[in-house]
């Protein structure tokens, strides 16, 4: 299995620091921003290890905030032997271990966990963060919040201020703030308490996904659910903002070559219907021959992994998160041709908020060597239909 990221890298997530003169010259070592995939290498470099003396133990935990502030900051170790999942945020770091929950401060100079839950070990068996037994880890205090057993979680994703919950039985629930729509109940109002997502009842959906204030799911057919902020095209809907910025491009390029080039676009953007808040669910059609396996959210960005192992980004761009070879956004799914060049095939997609990271194999190791090549991609009104 070989993993790949691309996107934002101004602390050198993406590329290892430690390489020889020759491969930094060919490299995106120090890069801000990573365009094209970049393969992570890790042979002999031990990540997260940095007590002192060297324990493969142990993390040394110093939070965002601490480097920049003037405030003299001593690292606090953390011991993480047995350590069974983890998760972090800009401010904490959660640990599950086969007998207890911890949660670090990662702005504070404490040297004890700043809310820890003791468990019996059969409790914690089936622990996936943030699903805790009782409840679930949120990214900011209180740690800790309780959630009924009656939903029989079986998933729960959180955004910048939302949660869906996806159950056993393959309904979706959200709550938290609504202001973008991304609770998809059809207003823009909070929920305090977990809500069934009505649009979808019925439907048996397998997963589910949140960004910044977007969300998304598949169904068990592998159709891909939509809703909330479209502002940057992370919906895959056609975005304002970015076909006017992509046209304002189209038009300097173009001149004074052609003076009709620059008036009938401006009328066949007051024809065509846009999407800044999709407050109900909507299908997008990634491909049109191909079911969504697994899909992942960044900030203002959305990844697809589908069935035949082709990943599909969109949304917002800047740091090269889409991995177009480009800063440019995009309101469409595309086709990463990186992994299709590659002879790749994509079998998962984890995606930060600026960045993207996947996981790849050869397409020979599968023995899909005739793999049959993609179609043309759709249109914009072929791409999506609201619910």
């Amino acid at each position: 299995m070989r993993w790949f990221g691309f996107g934002f890298n101004a602390f050198a997530q993406i590329c290892v620091p430690e390489k020889s003169e020759k491969e930094e010259s060919n490299s995106a070592v120090g890069q801000e921003k990573v365009c094209v995939p970049v393969e992570l290498k890790v042979t002999g470099y031990k990540l997260a290890v940095f007590s002192d003396p060297p324990e493969e133990s142990c993390v040394r935990l110093a939070g965002f905030c601490a480097s920049i502030s003037n405030e003299s900051f001593s690292p606090v170790t953390v011991n993480t032997s047995d350590c069974q999942d983890a998760v972090i945020s800009e401010t904490h770091l959660t640990l599950a271990f086969p007998d207890r929950i911890e949660s670090w401060d990662l702005q504070s100079k404490d040297k004890t966990p700043s809310w820890s839950m003791e468990m019996a070990q059969s409790q914690n068996s089936d622990v996936n963060l943030p699903l805790v037994p009782g409840g679930y880890i949120s990214s900011k205090p209180p740690i800790f919040r309780s959630l009924s057993s009656h939903f029989q979680a079986k998933s729960l994703a959180l955004g910048g201020e939302h949660a869906i919950l996806l159950t056993a039985a393959g309904a979706v629930y959200t709550w938290g703030q609504g202001s973008h729509g991304q609770l998809g109940h059809g207003g823009l109002i909070p929920e305090e308490e977990p809500r069934t997502v009505e649009a979808l009842w019925g439907m048996s959906i397998r997963s589910v996904a949140a960004g910044g204030w977007h969300s998304v799911c598949v169904g068990d057919g592998g159709d891909l659910y939509v809703w909330g902020w479209n502002e940057s095209g992370q919906l895959g809907l056609p975005s304002r903002g970015l076909r006017k910025a992509s046209q304002q491009k189209s038009d300097q390029q173009a001149g004074e070559q052609c003076s009709s080039f620059s008036t009938r676009p401006d009328e066949e953007l007051h024809e065509e219907v846009f999407i800044s808040i999709q407050a109900f669910p909507a299908l997008v059609d990634v491909s049109p021959s191909c079911e969504i396996s697994t899909v992942s959210c960044g900030s203002r960005h959305t990844a697809a992994v589908t069935t035949t192992g082709y990943l599909y980004t969109w949304g917002w761009g800047e740091y090269g998160q889409l991995g177009h070879q480009t800063t440019s956004s995009l309101d469409e799914p595309q086709c990463v041709e990186f992994f299709r060049t590659e002879n790749l095939h994509v079998v998962d997609v984890v995606c930060g908020s600026w960045n993207t990271f996947t996981a790849a194999v050869k397409k020979e190791v599968l023995g899909l060597k005739n793999v049959p090549q993609l179609p043309p991609v759709s249109t914009a009104s072929e791409l999506w239909t609201t619910c």
